[in-house]
């Protein structure tokens, strides 16, 4: 057997080949709190529990699902912004044997509606807030959903917010209709749940809903043995992780598998105390770190290009050990602008919901190979196989598309045989992404498939044309799409967010992009905007821009231009207000 590439310069205190423990989910947070007891486990805007509290809790919720009706295999729903309810529930109803359905707290009614109906979501947990409740509440009728268990934030917050917080937000609090349970009468009957057989290779612990690679919305199956298989994995990778004493600062969302991974489950298995934001505000995030001195911090990039565009000189950011990016590419200047500020290790990282997500990372010691998205963890195989026939796999340097086999690739898709069978070919998952291997192993992603610019028959790959742009001083934030063109069929259009303070023009910037992209390459177009569409999770979004660029076309031409599925991951900011405000 040929040893993979990346191994001669794996980082030598990490080995590749090291067995993968794993395990039902519920026991490895049961080992933590056996063993870091009186720790604190969850920092809630000042309200901290200790790992047993949280474990106490869990009992008593995992046997107030199973009161409710939760059998093996029932699928049942987390419609909740980060906050303590969202941890005891998620690992209680694992516990009582349930499968957990994340829904984003962005999603209007009808994406809502969809994913009860398609993964036969039966019980759903919410919080008491005008944002979310009545949204859920309309689901049942029409749909399999029976009850809904509804929290409050007032039980979870530090004394005085918790009488404050219904005063001061009296117009964002919904009155819980007679037919909710409520969190607090959930967790009321303290006698232990009634025991659950789980067989982690083969129940699903989650379904996670994803584009995947054709845009369609469908539930990525997660079994136990996934989820725990790729929390493992990430501690093997951050050699170095302390045992009960890291502080992990949990500001991207839990209901996004990157944050869940690693932000939570990781955080959990390793006895770290979450210190827990309800969203992203720079302000709060560069105030906590200051006062409670974190250690960990797992973002998206623009995050850490919000942080480099702060003044940092009256915040003391050095309790950060380790910092991870995910959920898109990661910049090179903004990797290189956060490290000469901060003086914080950056990493990049890169997976799908359908890998449970993180596939491959650059190492935190060892050699960071500038625009790669690093090497496979252990246990992990990344090979490069031709786009159009998957079965031949290409050498180093030859591009094609990513393909992923290792503990942490998902069983399926829910409920679609086709689509599993096209995605997972030879034992090896179809990422929809293009890249390359080198000849040391490292990965480089040159983008989605979907993402593919045609410019009068030549290939243009916008995260390309995004790093030269971001070599300008100027910028802080860009997107490049494809726009309909009737000569060359798409041409390259380029949005551009710049510094405060700033000015940039269009000729100025082709100007300084001349040398840095071919004449394919150029941009067509350039449009300055204030602001960027974001993704649920705070990352740059295409889809709304390029849907805006085809109603333009269809006015302009009045041809049948088609429209795209804009997802239902674009940001239309957070329904959920920040209780500690």
């Amino acid at each position: 057997m040929v040893e993979p590439p990346w191994l001669a310069g794996y980082p030598p205190a990490i080995d590749w080949h090291a067995a993968i423990p794993v395990q039902p989910l519920p026991a490895l947070f049961a080992q933590s709190a056996r063993r870091f007891g009186p720790r604190p486990c969850l920092d809630f805007l000042g309200r901290r529990y200790s790992y047993a509290d949280v474990e106490r809790l869990i009992e008593r919720a995992a046997r107030g699902f199973q009161n409710l009706g939760v059998t093996k295999g029932a699928r049942v729903g987390l419609f909740l912004p980060n906050c303590p309810q969202f941890v005891v529930a998620y690992f209680a109803i694992l516990r009582a044997g349930g499968t957990v359905v994340t829904f984003s707290p962005l999603y209007a009614e009808a994406e809502l509606r969809h994913q009860v109906l398609d993964s036969g979501t039966e019980f759903m947990v919410t919080l008491n807030l005008t944002a979310l409740y009545p949204r859920a509440q309309a689901l049942i009728g029409g749909t399999q959903l029976r009850r809904l268990v509804v929290g409050t934030l007032s039980e979870v917050l530090p004394f005085p917010k918790n009488f404050l917080h219904p005063i001061f937000h009296r117009r964002e609090i919904a009155e819980i209709d007679g037919d909710a349970v409520r969190f607090s009468d959930l967790i009321a009957d303290a006698t232990p749940p009634a025991p659950v057989a789980i067989n982690p290779d083969t129940d699903i612990a989650l379904l996670q809903y994803t584009g995947g690679t054709t845009g369609t919305p469908k539930g990525a199956m997660l079994t136990h043995a996934n989820l725990s298989a790729n929390a493992h994995q990430a501690l093997l990778w951050l050699d170095g992780v302390r045992w009960g004493e890291e502080k992990m600062l949990a500001v991207l969302p839990f209901f996004h598998v990157f944050a869940m991974t690693v932000a939570m489950n990781l955080a959990l298995y390793v006895g770290a105390e979450i210190i827990i934001h309800p969203r992203f505000r720079l302000e709060d995030v560069l105030r906590d770190i200051h006062r409670k001195r974190p250690t960990l911090l797992p973002g998206v990039p623009t995050m850490y290009a919000a942080i480099n565009s702060a003044d940092l000189r009256k915040f003391d950011l050095t309790s950060i050990r380790f910092c991870i990016s995910g959920g898109a590419p990661l910049p090179v200047e903004v990797k290189q602008r956060f490290e000469t500020l901060t003086g914080c290790k950056l990493v990049e990282g890169y997976g799908l919901t359908e890998t449970a997500p993180v596939a491959t990372c650059n190492p935190l010691y060892g050699v960071n190979k500038a625009g790669s998205i690093g090497l496979p963890l252990p246990g992990t195989t990344v090979t490069i196989t031709d786009r159009n026939d998957p079965s031949r796999v290409l050498g180093a340097g030859e591009r094609g598309e990513i393909c992923i086999s290792g503990p942490q690739v998902m069983r399926g898709y829910w409920n679609r045989a086709d689509e599993t069978g096209a995605a997972i070919v030879d034992g090896r998952l179809r990422t929809g992404d293009i890249g390359y291997l080198d000849a040391q192993g490292y990965v480089f992603l040159v983008d989605r498939i979907k993402d593919l610019i045609l410019v009068g028959g030549f290939n243009v790959y916008p995260r390309v044309v995004e790093e030269a742009i971001y070599q300008h001083d100027a910028v802080v934030e860009t997107i490049v799409i494809g726009i309909p063109d009737d000569y060359r069929g798409q041409a390259v259009k380029a949005f551009v967010r710049v510094r405060d303070g700033a000015r940039l023009t269009q000729a100025e910037l082709l100007a300084f992009l001349e040398s840095r992209v071919g004449r394919h390459e150029m941009p067509h177009e350039v449009e300055f905007r204030a602001a960027l569409p974001r993704t649920l999770v705070g990352k740059l979004s295409k889809k709304e821009l390029v849907e805006e660029e085809l109603a333009k076309a269809r006015v302009k031409s009045g041809a049948n231009v088609p429209a795209t599925d804009a997802g239902a991951d674009l940001a239309r900011g957070s329904p959920v207000a920040d209780p500690a405000r």
